[in-house]
């Protein structure tokens, strides 16, 4: 009973998580789109500055590098900048368009840790009242008891053999009592008392 009740919370558990996956990877794409338009304007506005003095990015960040520590520290900023917006704007791409049971698949695609942060700061659970969050919610409650179910069974089979040991233990005495107390057939017959069969057939002494 206990281990049915356990697997039955998992399994609750396991389809109120997963079924905030659509709501929620849904808000961390807005999210995403928002943060790589505010990384690509400051991308633009570093380009402006360096165009006007005639400077590419990459001039323009050697520059910055070697014009003392602070020059340094900027240009290690904007290399930051400029490598996490590359990186967000592919995310973006692999992501636009794509379903919640897609996004699924494409779950690396959603592992930015300040955005995931900001994502679930700002996050309210809600019932799922699609049909993609009522599937997530399914699966979830699959999941979650399959996997306590699982766990269970593991952790439960050293206690059944043991259970099965001491079960073998208590008939072995009864064997060795029943075989004990049983008389073995003799051949003499002792003094005093009628002779066997066997000890008819025997030659009488002379």
């Amino acid at each position: 009973m206990f281990a049915k009740t356990l697997a039955l919370a998992a399994g609750l558990t396991g389809a109120a998580g997963l079924s905030q996956f659509p709501e929620f990877s849904q808000q961390y794409v807005q999210r995403l789109g928002g943060t790589v338009d505010e990384l690509a304007r400051s991308l633009a506005e570093f380009d402006r500055d360096a165009a006007g003095l005639g400077l590419d990015r990459a001039e323009a960040l050697r520059q910055l590098a070697t014009g003392g520590d602070f020059g340094a520290a900027r240009a290690d900023t904007m290399g930051d900048t400029i490598r996490r917006h590359d990186r967000l704007a592919a995310d973006l791409a692999a992501l636009t368009g794509a379903g919640a049971l897609e996004r699924v698949r494409l779950a690396t695609h959603l592992t930015d840790p300040d955005l995931v942060q900001r994502t679930w700061q700002s996050y309210r659970p809600a019932m799922p009242v699609t049909p993609e969050g009522a599937a997530f919610a399914g699966t979830g409650f699959v999941g979650g008891w399959f996997v306590v179910s699982l766990l269970l069974s593991v952790l439960a089979m050293p206690f059944a053999r043991g259970g099965r040991s001491s079960a073998a233990a208590r008939r072995e005495p009864t064997f060795e009592r029943v075989s004990r107390g049983r008389r073995e057939p003799t051949l003499r017959a002792t003094r005093g008392s009628a002779p066997s069969r066997a000890g008819a057939r025997l030659p009488r002494d002379i």
